[in-house]
């Protein structure tokens, strides 16, 4: 029998290699004559750990050398975590598979207190603006300081005591086995996740027919579905690290429902809102979502976060 060698590029992280080792595993179960060999590639995002990603720059801090060595012909496939992808991919790049979503929401995590029972003036560690955003909202007595760092090292820190709590993707502690560290979910109307959070995407060069054809035996219906929904309403808002958007689709009863946030950078300003249509408008739902926002006062966000940075 004659054995196909598929390059699969994947970061370096436990998490990254997790998501590569799960694709690996899927696809040589599915195709036995199949054998895939990972190719280890660090990115921008993987070099700068002492800046907060707002800083840093947009989108595809994760994802750029890895595109580029699949355009190139180094790789022939990657797996990425949607919501660390541009909204708009790379010309000649497509999503060869978006596999079955994991649970989308975020988590608290602590050495004891939820959210609510936390005294004013907690230190919580996150450096995603969509988060911050959104806590001071809810909570303004809060201290946010940021962290950053793969899981592990956050959830050490946390164990070192240098934060009151901390805020996780629930996909990644539940891929990585912790989902037993878990205090308290954060349900949407506390915490709305970024687009595409739990899902992955699998990537292959356009014109390269045979491996999309091996892909496509991972694909999941409602998530690709929904995870169009969401990338739609991040263009529509030309989301980046560097915007606190939040947004989440599912279906349900045949019909599509997305909803979508922005807040400005103090937490005093949170437009939201949420929409249903039909399934098969996926991308339209989301790009009429973002234009529901603008009219609603996200222009504004937007014009005065790239006037003043995400310092401010």
């Amino acid at each position: 029998m004659n054995v196909r060698t598929l390059r699969l590029g994947t970061r370096g992280s436990a998490l990254a290699l997790w998501q590569a080792n799960w694709t690996k595993s899927q696809l040589e179960q599915r195709w036995p004559a199949l054998a895939v060999e990972l190719v280890p590639i660090k990115t921008t995002g993987d070099k700068i750990l002492d800046v907060p990603l707002a800083k840093v720059g947009g989108k595809g801090l994760f994802t750029k050398e890895i595109d580029e060595a699949l355009l190139n012909g180094r790789i022939d496939l990657a797996v990425h975590s949607m919501k660390d992808v541009p909204f708009q991919l790379p010309p000649g790049i497509v999503f060869g598979a978006i596999p079955e979503r994991e649970d989308p929401r975020d988590a608290f995590i602590s050495n004891g207190p939820t959210l609510e029972a936390l005294s004013r003036g907690a230190t919580i560690g996150t450096s995603s603006l969509r988060r911050q955003v959104q806590l001071r909202h809810r909570f303004p007595a809060f201290n946010l300081v940021a962290l950053r760092g793969n899981v592990d090292t956050r959830l050490r820190r946390l164990a070192a005591h240098d934060f009151d709590g901390i805020i996780l993707a629930i996909a990644g502690l539940k891929r990585l086995g912790y989902e037993y560290r878990i205090t308290q979910i954060l349900d949407d109307d506390l915490m709305l996740p970024a687009v595409g959070q739990g899902a992955l995407g699998i990537v292959c060069r356009d014109e390269d027919h045979s491996t999309r054809r091996i892909l496509q035996v991972l694909d999941h219906a409602p998530t690709r579905t929904a995870a169009t929904a969401e990338r739609g309403l991040l263009r529509a808002l030309g989301g980046s690290c560097q915007v606190p958007i939040g947004g989440k689709a599912n279906i349900a009863a045949g019909r599509l429902t997305i909803k979508g946030l922005i807040g400005s950078l103090d937490g005093a300003r949170i437009v939201a809102h949420e929409l249903s249509g039909s399934p098969d408008q996926a991308l339209e739902l989301g790009i009429e979502l973002g234009e529901k926002l603008l009219s609603m006062g996200a222009g504004e966000i937007l014009a005065e976060i790239a006037q003043y940075g995400a310092d401010r």
